[in-house]
């Protein structure tokens, strides 16, 4: 990663991808629009305390997304795209000003709101502040639809460091490849990583009380492994988590095929270096990430793989290698 001191950052926020995403994945698939948060007015005698209790809990905390953004240098361009006139938007203006982001006002032209109109306003401002700040290292997008896709790869191609960021069961596989690095937002420091939502019930059902004592968020899953969660033609704007995969064991393969590479470049028992294997696995899919699967340090990670591989810490430099026995059997 380039020095701070050298780096320049812009920052580019679809507003409502991030916010509609992260409610969503609290309260369920099309939870946004059943439960009609684009024109709730939580400060409004009639709102529904309920839906105003849902959406509180599903509020985006733009400091801790800003301040990872900062990680990589100075921030140079700082813009959230959004129609501001919108209640739930508004209420996030004062977080925003404060961190001097540049609010880009997007008008409501249609009945399906601003939804294209950000994709393609975001781009636009991109590409033409790549040839207009050519001291511009980094480019941090905070979105998760493949709309985006073209525009990291074109980024990476004028030789900018693409960062993504999105929620977890709204980020397309192949934006999360597309990218230099992919974060997901419960990862971030200083975010507390959201529980699974139980499945949409069907609107004429009786509504449940929430439990007074919830059960402790388990592990969060990889928002995306690309390599081993090819899904045929499944839509990315809104993906079907697959939970049916473990992202323990998709974890695990990536190590193993990391590895193999390593090996593969030269002798088939030489020791590797651990950090030059971690690189090797962000590169083959940038949405890895060892926390998220319950490990403090990707040193914890390795060590719980130790029918797999085998450690040094003898020397000056961590080592690893895959043991004999379990490439044999793959």
């Amino acid at each position: 990663m380039t020095e701070p001191n050298d780096a320049r950052v812009g920052l580019y926020i679809d507003f409502d991808n991030i916010v509609i995403s992260r409610y969503q994945q609290l309260h369920g698939r099309n939870a946004f629009q059943r439960d009609g948060i684009r024109n709730f007015d939580r400060t409004s005698r009639e709102a529904d305390p309920e839906v105003a209790a849902k959406l509180t809990a599903a509020t985006v905390d733009f400091n801790a997304i800003i301040d990872f953004a900062a990680s990589f240098g100075t921030l140079v361009v700082n813009r959230a795209y959004a129609d501001w006139s919108v209640p739930v938007n508004a209420s996030y203006q004062r977080q925003l000003m404060s961190r001097a982001v540049d609010l880009t006002q997007l008008f409501t032209t249609t009945t399906r709101g601003t939804k294209n109109g950000a994709d393609i306003r975001l781009a636009v401002d991109v590409v033409e502040d790549l040839f207009r700040l050519p001291d511009l290292t980094h480019v941090i997008i905070v979105a998760g639809d493949s709309d985006y896709i073209a525009l990291a790869q074109k980024s990476k191609r004028l030789g900018r460091f693409v960062v993504g960021i999105g929620v977890a069961g709204s980020t397309s596989t192949s934006l999360a490849a597309a990218c230099d690095e992919f974060e997901d937002y419960d990862s971030l420091p200083g975010i507390v990583a959201a529980a699974a939502a139980p499945a949409a019930a069907d609107s004429s059902a009786e509504k449940r009380p929430a439990p007074e004592q919830p059960d402790p968020a388990p592990a969060r899953r990889l928002t995306t492994v690309p390599m081993f969660s090819h899904t045929g033609q499944a839509g990315f704007e809104e993906p079907e988590p697959a939970d049916d995969v473990d992202p323990g064991v998709l974890a695990t393969e990536l190590l193993v095929r990391a590895l193999q590479i390593g090996h593969a470049k030269g002798d088939a028992d030489e020791w590797l270096n651990t950090g030059t294997v971690k690189n090797q696995m962000r590169r083959m899919d940038p949405a890895f990430n060892e926390k998220p699967l319950g490990f403090r340090s990707f040193t914890d990670f390795l060590s719980s793989h130790g029918d797999l591989v085998e450690l040094d810490d003898d020397g000056p430099q961590r080592l690893i290698r895959l043991r004999p026995e379990a490439a044999a059997k793959r």
